[in-house]
């Protein structure tokens, strides 16, 4: 239910209890909770994400990339350490690029405050029931 991008933060999905008038709905939303190096978020400022004590977080599967873009194992973990190096020392200069997780979301910086913005297609993915609910809670 959750994954660990070590460097970087945790994805994960959350289940919510919604109590309308009339019934109690309960939906899957995304969340990121970050977990970079704190010199590099100085006067940044970040939403704190509480995740539940019940989800299941696992490391990023390298291998399992691996095996989506025909690179070794090795090489995708380098690639991945070396981007998100590349991105807190971007943070830590004052630059505030977009981080992009393709079908996911983009990380972004905007007036020192660094947040997760899902794509509306992600949450859709994960609640195709009460999609619109959990559009407004993320």
């Amino acid at each position: 239910q959750g994954v660990l991008v070590p460097g970087l933060g945790t994805f994960a999905v959350v289940h919510e209890q919604i109590n309308g008038t009339e019934e109690v709905c309960v939906v899957r939303r995304p969340v990121f909770q970050l977990d970079m190096d704190m010199s590099c978020l100085r006067e940044l400022v970040f939403p704190a994400v509480l995740m539940p004590g019940d989800i299941e977080i696992m490391l990023l599967d390298y291998w399992w990339l691996s095996q989506t873009n025909s690179l070794p194992p090795d090489v995708v973990r380098g690639c991945v350490e070396e981007t998100i190096l590349l991105y807190s020392f971007q943070l830590r200069d004052r630059q505030c690029p977009a981080f992009a997780f393709e079908n996911i979301g983009i990380l972004s910086c905007q007036d020192n405050v660094l947040c997760m913005q899902f794509h509306c297609s992600c949450i859709a993915g994960l609640e195709s029931r009460d999609t619109w609910m959990a559009l407004l809670l993320t």
